[in-house]
């Protein structure tokens, strides 16, 4: 086999098994894809046709054919060959020739008086008895054909012919239909078993492919979901970095002002301010530099109470101060920049809007395996009065709890008694790394 002949088998070979392979990952979509009761209702159409089109193409009827042999008696020569034998049945006997010459030739016959053969030459009556009782001659027999060549020659009554032809027509004709019947109940068989197994094999496809294809599915599902997390997270954290970036440039001019203000009018009071002012700049400048997804509380609980002492130092006895954090907890994991923002909105719009002030409060506490850390005030409240803020902060805090906690971060806005706001941050206790 020469080489174009083997690249053409290879090539045709590599195409069906390309076909097939496509075919059957096509099947195996389109299988698993249905439901299960689906499934069912395709099963039963697919026997309940198969099994119409097997009657329609494999069934048998039997047909009773009535002969009547009242009639005029037909004359028929019927004749088969078989290799160099000629049989010929008529009406005068059975007739068997070789039809290759070379030897004598025998002529059998069969009558009332029995069998008898004899050569191709003429055979003599056959008598009985002695001489003294006289001569008997037996009834005379049928003339004998004598036949020329290589064959033998079965003489019977034409009655008794007639019928062996037809009993052999009729034989042939029974083994015949026997033959087809068989052919068709193996032919049924088979197609019913083709059908079951077709059945069966998509039964089998949809099990096994099934569970592949939803791994798949559901794989391709959470590739798509955490992409989307992962994008989200780093939507946040770049809000997050634009926030430390940003750290209030108008509450640094507005202190830088107040101490160029106090060193001319009140030197001690603007020399507090300025080192308030440089411990709140130490603690939010790593942030900047870092920029890191996580931190722990003590550093965020440091720059808070550096940004309050600040306001403290411009609000002066309108604003008071309770500030108490466990120091077990400053190494527990905290999300930076969320109690910036919390501590602004209480100062912003609870506190510096009330003409008397009030007190902001900070606590952090471990409660059922979670970190709760809240910002509370005692000024005006909810709806107190028009706030010129987005709400944009509080939403981004919930985002980013969202993201960073799934369902157990959690951030909870109450009214504060007797006045005022207290917003509470929980989320699992870990140490930060």
């Amino acid at each position: 086999m020469n080489n174009p002949t083997l690249q053409t088998i290879h090539t045709v070979l590599t195409k069906l098994s390309g076909w097939l392979s496509r075919t059957f990952d096509k099947t195996a979509a389109w299988v698993t894809q249905l439901s299960w009761w689906k499934f069912a209702i395709f099963a039963i159409l697919t026997m309940a046709g198969g099994g119409i089109l097997n009657d329609t193409l494999f069934s048998s009827e039997e047909v009773v054919v009535t002969k009547n042999n009242s009639g005029s008696k037909q004359h028929k020569v019927r004749s088969t060959t078989d290799g160099d034998t000629t049989v010929q049945i008529d009406d005068t006997g059975i007739r068997i020739r070789k039809n290759k010459p070379g030897s004598g030739g025998k002529e059998i016959e069969i009558d009332e008086h029995g069998i008898r053969e004899k050569n191709s030459t003429a055979t003599p009556p056959v008598t009985t008895g002695t001489a003294s009782e006289g001569m008997v001659t037996a009834p005379p027999a049928p003339p004998a054909v004598i036949q020329s060549g290589d064959d033998i020659h079965i003489k019977l009554p034409p009655d008794m012919a007639r019928e062996i032809g037809e009993d052999i027509n009729n034989a042939v004709a029974d083994a015949a239909d026997e033959e087809i019947s068989s052919y068709r109940k193996t032919s049924s068989k088979w197609f019913a078993n083709f059908v079951m197994l077709f059945v069966l094999s998509l039964f089998g496809m949809k099990v096994v492919m099934g569970g592949k294809v939803r791994a798949e599915e559901k794989a391709r599902e959470a590739g798509v979901a955490a992409e989307r997390e992962s994008l989200l997270r780093q939507v946040s954290e770049a809000k997050v970095q634009m926030m430390q970036a940003q750290v209030e440039p108008h509450f640094l001019f507005n202190t830088l002002a107040s101490v160029e203000h106090l060193i001319e009018t009140d030197p001690p009071r603007a020399a507090a301010m300025q080192r308030c002012l440089i411990s709140y700049l130490r603690a939010v400048l790593p942030q900047i530099r870092d920029q890191v997804a996580s931190t722990n509380l003590g550093r965020e609980a440091d720059m808070i109470r550096a940004y309050l002492e600040l306001l403290k130092m411009r609000m002066e006895e309108r604003l008071t101060i309770d500030y108490q954090m466990p120091e077990g907890l400053r190494t527990a994991a905290f999300p930076p920049m969320m109690l910036q923002s919390l501590v602004e909105n209480a100062i912003k719009h609870g506190l510096e809007c009330k003409a008397e002030g009030g007190t902001i409060r900070f606590r952090a506490e471990v409660a059922h395996k979670n970190l709760r850390v809240s910002v509370s005030d005692d000024g005006l409240g909810f709806g107190a009065s028009t706030s010129k803020g987005t709400g944009v902060g509080l939403q981004n805090i919930r985002e980013r709890l969202k993201l960073l906690y799934k369902d157990q971060g959690q951030l909870i806005i109450t009214p504060n008694q007797p006045s005022g706001v207290c917003v509470t941050i929980e989320i699992p206790y870990e140490l930060a790394d």
